[in-house]
C-alpha cells in the first residue's frame, strides 16, 4: 500500500491532454464514475461557485481515487484552510483563484505543502494513504509529489506577473480563468480577440518557461480551443455537469416536441 497516484499529473508529465468535468450542481459520488464512463480524465469540483459543502465535496474526492480520475477542487479566494481541509478528505489538486503575484502564490503553497517546501499539518491514514498508518517522511514526500497546486491567472495585472508566479517553488500549473480575464481586459467573452490571444500566449510561456504546465478554463467552444492547445496548453477545464444535461435535455425534448 503506498501514495494514490495521481493520474492527471502522470498524463500532463507525458505531453498528454486533461479535461475535467465540473462540478457545481450534482451532488452524489457517482461523479467519478460518471466522469470515468464520459472519458475525462479528472473532476474540478468548484466550492468558489456553487454551495457543496466540504464533506459533500471530500465524499466525492474520497470515491474518486480508485476510478483513476483525479478529485482537483477550486477553494474559495484565499482560503487555505478550506484548502487544506479538501486535500486530507481526498483531494489530489487544489486550485486558488484571483491569484495576483508570486507573495500570494508562495503562501498558498506553503498551505498545501508538507515540509520542507511547506508547512501543512499532518493527517494519518487517510484515503489518498489507502488508510495506511504510513511513516512521515514517506506520507509527506508522497503527497508532495502527488498533490497539484494550481493557480488561477484572471486579471491583466496577473498576466504581468505569470513568470513570478510560475516560478515559486511547489505551483504546478497556471490556470487560466478565460471568462475573468476577458472581462477584467475589457473584452467579455471576446476569445478570438488578438489581446486575449497574446495574454494566453504569455501565461503559456511564463508555465514553460518555468518547467510548469498551463490550463484553460471558461472557453468551450470547440471550434477554438484547438488554438489554444497550439499555445501549449494542456490541462483543461472540459464542461460543467449542468451544461451537459441541459445540452442533452433540450435535444431529447426537441426530439418530442418534434414528433
Amino acid at each position: 500500500m503506498a501514495v494514490v497516484k495521481n493520474q492527471v499529473k502522470k498524463r500532463l508529465a507525458e505531453g498528454k491532454i486533461v479535461a475535467s468535468l465540473n462540478v457545481s450542481r450534482l451532488r452524489t459520488v457517482e461523479i467519478p464514475q460518471i466522469a470515468k464512463a464520459c472519458g475525462f480524465q479528472w473532476i474540478f469540483i468548484d466550492l468558489e461557485h456553487s454551495t457543496m459543502d466540504l464533506d459533500v465535496a471530500g465524499q466525492v474526492c474520497a470515491a474518486s481515487l480508485p476510478t483513476g480520475v483525479s478529485p482537483i477542487v477550486r477553494v474559495p479566494e484565499g482560503d487555505t484552510t478550506r484548502a487544506t481541509r479538501i486535500l486530507d478528505a481526498g483531494a489530489q489538486g487544489v486550485v486558488f483563484p484571483h491569484v495576483e503575484n508570486a507573495d500570494e502564490a508562495r503562501r498558498f503553497v506553503g498551505a498545501c505543502r508538507y515540509p520542507p517546501v511547506g508547512s501543512r499539518s499532518l493527517a494519518y491514514g487517510g484515503p489518498q494513504l489507502e488508510y495506511e498508518n504510513l511513516p512521515p517522511e514517506i506520507l509527506m514526500k508522497g503527497l508532495n509529489e502527488e498533490t497539484l497546486i494550481v493557480m488561477m491567472i484572471e486579471t491583466p495585472e496577473a498576466v504581468e506577473q505569470a513568470a513570478d508566479i510560475a516560478a515559486v517553488e511547489g505551483v504546478d500549473i497556471l490556470l487560466i480563468g478565460g471568462s475573468d480575464l476577458s472581462a477584467t481586459m475589457g473584452i467579455p467573452g471576446q476569445f478570438q480577440n488578438p489581446d486575449f490571444i497574446a495574454a494566453i500566449g504569455k501565461i503559456a510561456d511564463a508555465a514553460s518557461g518555468a518547467g510548469k504546465w498551463s490550463g484553460l478554463g471558461g472557453v468551450y467552444d470547440e471550434a477554438i480551443l484547438p488554438g489554444f492547445a497550439k499555445q501549449g496548453i494542456t490541462f483543461f477545464l472540459g464542461g460543467a455537469d449542468m451544461a451537459f444535461i441541459l445540452a442533452g435535455g433540450k435535444a431529447r425534448a426537441a426530439f418530442f416536441n418534434n414528433l
